[in-house]
């Protein structure tokens, strides 16, 4: 009994000192071309002049994001931000999608809200702890819009300090097959996937297809 509640103790201890070192290898390489970190809550960072990211705010983070001049606040979450969220001088959008089921069509609806939210200034986007779906789409938006190779965003997502979590594995199994290039023409042509068979396609093409008619 002494020697299995000393090997477990043991064990324990060895678990504890390994998560330590790994914490201090992963802060000593961490890149200045990553999102730098804003103050000490809500996992907030800065990855763009005109682009934050963070954990799920609440009414006390106000003053700061009119501080950091905060325009507009981009929820992957299924909640309304409208619990916490105000005041009307920062518009919500909200773009709910779990990490395990993301698509072309997620991430091109998460770049074009950042980029047309971007020119009316600043935006913050966020989802529960700032780790999964945000990274995700703050990978993307590295890899699609800023022209990062996928594994300099992988490596910002997973070693960037922004927090552990079970979504990165879905995060990276997106990110590996997802095609570069077909979303960047989709994005500059305006379609809302890469695939004409994908559910927006369709239902573009069903809208289009009776406008026609009505024209007729």
């Amino acid at each position: 009994m002494f020697n299995s509640r000393l090997l477990l103790a043991l064990g324990l201890a060895l678990m504890s000192l390994f998560n330590t070192v790994q914490a201090d290898e992963a802060a000593s390489i961490r890149s200045p071309e990553w999102a730098q970190p804003v103050g000490n809550q809500y996992n907030l960072h800065q990855m763009t002049p005109t682009l934050y990211r963070s954990a799920l705010p609440d009414g006390r983070a106000l003053p700061l994001l009119q501080k950091l001049k905060i325009v507009t606040v981009i929820n992957f979450l299924p909640e309304s931000d409208a619990q916490w969220l105000q005041s009307s001088d920062i518009k919500q959008v909200q773009l709910s999608y779990r990490t395990n089921h993301v698509d072309d069509a997620d991430v091109l609806a998460a770049i074009r809200a950042i980029q047309a939210a971007e020119a009316d200034g600043p935006v913050l986007m966020h989802c529960k702890h700032g780790a999964d779906r945000t990274g995700l789409m703050a990978a993307m938006y590295r890899v699609v819009v800023q022209g990062w190779s996928k594994e300099d965003a992988l490596n910002e997502m997973t070693l960037g300090g922004f927090g552990s979590s079970n979504g990165f594995k879905d995060g990276v199994r997106y990110m590996m097959k997802a095609d570069v290039d077909k979303l960047r023409t989709a994005l500059a042509n305006g379609d809302c996937s890469t695939s004409t068979f994908a559910l927006c396609s369709m239902k573009d093409w069903i809208t289009t297809t009776g406008k026609e008619e009505k024209k007729l």
